[in-house]
């Protein structure tokens, strides 16, 4: 049988190449997003990470699947050619895969050679020896895509047995083209781009543009607690209590140091309820109630902070001393009802003031 080349088709399209810059643009985005998210544990980014790739395949898949629906619809061609070489390139299974030099002559249209890959059972890899003709299958549209029929119909294995094919000259068109210098370096422009798209749009996040810009200094956060300084004041907050400390010289007494340090609580915490406060003159202590929990709590911005200075100095009088020596203050509000007890010491006396969430004292007694 003689036979004509035709010119080999090329699959390496443009196209092919935008889609290897966009893939890699994608590759490069998400995980910098991901990756990105989870050192600064903002949740924005790690969903940005998680969706974009999702989002980006589906996409491709709508995109692609009127060109899928047509390639099925195109029935597939059946030819003869002849095997120029083989080589197993690998495998420890049954079935080894083998890369086939194949000369195709088709009925009704141009002779083309091919190199293919194609698994072949060890038992049957004689069959398969250089200048044996066999049946192959391709789609007319794409014969790189061509495969080695197995089982074929008893009319073509017929003919395939008598057949003599020619060897057809000719570069071979191979079914898993190379990548090119110009592809790779595509690919890697475009995962380069995408991550430098997510370190520009998320700046801010990732490099704590805020913090910088307004010169406080920014909390260091571990997985269990979290402390910010904030000019002589520390806040230290756990998923089950907070505390504020003051600097030397100053004392919760002061004006608006109390309210102060619930609000930089609050600000670090959140605006969490909690189950009970207490004061020292230079620390704030506070016990959140649990999340989702039925618990009774209170807000504590809602302490009478004006009243506080007065309650430490009414209870001081009854151990003689209008500014003691040390004094707590606890703020309970486990039952429900917000209630103020005050206890001072000084000289070995100790003071006692019940009070009610209004700063209205109920009674008071000292030893």
């Amino acid at each position: 049988m003689t036979s004509t080349a035709g010119a080999p088709p090329t699959h390496n399209t443009p196209a092919d190449l935008a889609l290897g810059f966009l893939t890699g643009g994608v590759i490069g985005a998400s995980l910098t997003a991901f990756i990105g998210g989870c050192v600064v544990g903002r949740a924005p980014l790690v969903l940005t990470g998680l969706v974009l790739p999702a989002v980006y395949g589906l996409v491709f898949f709508l995109a692609t699947l009127p060109r899928r629906v047509r390639e099925a619809a195109v029935a597939p061609r059946t030819a003869l050619a002849v095997i120029e070489s083989r080589e197993a390139v690998g495998g420890e299974t049954s079935d080894v895969p083998v890369r086939f030099d194949l000369s195709v002559v088709p009925e009704d249209a141009p002779a083309f050679r091919v190199e293919i890959r194609q698994d072949v059972n060890v038992v049957e890899l004689a069959d398969y020896r250089p200048r044996a003709v066999v049946v192959v299958e391709y789609p007319p549209d794409r014969p790189w895509k061509t495969r080695i029929v197995k089982r074929p119909t008893p009319e073509w294995e017929e003919r395939a047995a008598v057949a003599q094919v020619d060897s057809v000259p000719g570069p071979a068109m191979k079914s898993e083209t190379p990548e090119g210098c110009s592809s790779g370096l595509l690919n890697l422009f475009g995962l380069l781009l995408g991550a430098a798209a997510v370190l520009l749009l998320f700046r801010a996040d990732l490099f704590g543009s805020q913090g910088g810009d307004s010169g406080a200094p920014e909390p260091s956060v571990s997985s269990s607690s979290s402390t910010t300084t904030v000019t002589s004041s520390t806040v230290t907050v756990t998923s089950a209590t907070g505390t504020v400390a003051l600097g030397p010289g100053k004392s919760m007494l002061d004006e608006g140091e109390l309210r102060a340090a619930v609000e930089s609580l609050t600000q670090v915490a959140g605006r969490r309820q909690v189950l009970s406060v207490v004061v020292r003159d230079r620390l704030l202590t506070v016990v959140f109630s649990l999340t989702g929990g039925k618990r009774a709590g209170f807000d504590p911005r809602s302490l009478p902070y004006d009243r506080v200075p007065g309650l430490v100095e009414e209870a001081g009088t009854t151990v003689g001393a209008e500014s003691p020596r040390s004094w707590q203050l606890t703020a309970d509000g486990v039952t429900g009802s917000l209630t103020l007890m005050v206890v001072v010491t000084d000289g070995g006396s100790t003071g006692t003031l019940r009070a009610d969430g209004r700063g209205k004292v109920l009674r008071k007694s000292g030893s």
